[in-house]
């Protein structure tokens, strides 16, 4: 049947009463008349030819055929609710999905998010957050906001900005701290990078402790546990900024190390979007901002 020739009518009745397994509701949910549902349906079952319900004494029940049919109409409706819905200010809306670390997005990406969404409306952003551990082909993303060294497998990559790594814990524990040789008596959350404890103590000169605090796989997890007293954290100071200001961590030393940089990302076979253009302008702006 051509696209044309749809009897787009009939179809949606059918969906309706299909759903509702009732012409009465269905005519309520479309605001049209019982009468007019039962009509539009038997247009289309004597254009199928095949019946599509079995009409009962008290209802209706779907038939092999109607039970073909609904999920297809069902599912073709609601992309194109979905389409419609995405038409704003006179532009389709594009769908942007990022992908981005727990402590880059709560530490610097929230707060600017309104702005983007003023000078962007059109794009509308899927956010999903990670513990740095991503698959962007897998996970259908068209950036990746990473931590690292900028040189994944198949991707391009944007270097954003550096965060240097230094100690903190809660204010209490922090007030015991005179010197870095203290921390040696200090119970030291860690994180899966293994090496991060032994390199600080190497930029202060002194040999690295016995470290067996907790492992944890998100910073954003490791900052609390620190703010309720559990240890110390090697954490980037700059994610965490709106805690130190409410008095809720404290950084009891100044060394600090460098354990990369966040990078936007994205796959080299990924072909750049409207939407992914103005992200990525919009982002670098902005990290530009912050640095000066």
């Amino acid at each position: 049947m051509a696209p044309s020739h749809l009897p787009l009518n009939a179809l949606r009745a059918f969906e309706a009463a299909a759903r509702q397994l009732s012409f009465t509701r269905a005519g309520l949910e479309l605001r049209v008349t019982q009468a007019a549902v039962s009509q539009q349906v038997k247009s289309l079952e004597d254009i199928l030819g095949v019946p599509l319900f079995r009409r009962l004494p008290r209802g209706l029940a779907l038939t092999e055929e109607g039970e073909a049919l609904l999920p297809v109409l069902t599912d073709a409706f609601r992309r194109i609710a979905g389409t419609l819905d995405r038409f704003e200010g006179g532009r389709l809306r594009e769908v942007l999905t990022l992908g981005a670390v727990g402590t880059f997005v709560t530490g610097w990406l929230l707060p600017r998010l309104a702005g983007f969404r003023a000078a962007h409306p059109f794009v509308d952003l899927r956010l999903l957050t990670n513990n740095n551990r991503v698959d962007l082909a897998g996970e259908g993303l068209d950036f990746a906001i990473r931590f690292g060294d900028g040189a994944w497998h198949g991707t391009e990559a944007l270097r954003l900005f550096g965060t240097p790594f230094s100690p903190l814990c809660a204010p209490a524990l922090a007030q015991r701290l005179r010197q870095p040789a203290d921390l040696m008596r200090e119970t030291l959350l860690r994180s899966y990078r293994t090496d991060e404890w032994a390199r600080w103590f190497a930029t202060v000169g002194l040999p690295t402790p016995n470290v067996r605090g907790f492992v944890f796989d998100s910073s954003l997890t490791m900052a609390e546990a620190a703010v309720q007293g559990a240890g110390v954290a090697l954490l980037p100071a700059r994610m965490f900024e709106h805690d130190l200001r409410d008095n809720r961590l404290a950084r009891p030393f100044e060394a600090e190390i460098n354990l990369g940089d966040y990078w936007l990302t994205r796959l080299k076979s990924r072909s750049e979007t409207a939407a992914m253009a103005a992200f990525r302008t919009w982002l670098s702006e902005q990290c530009e901002d912050s640095a000066s």
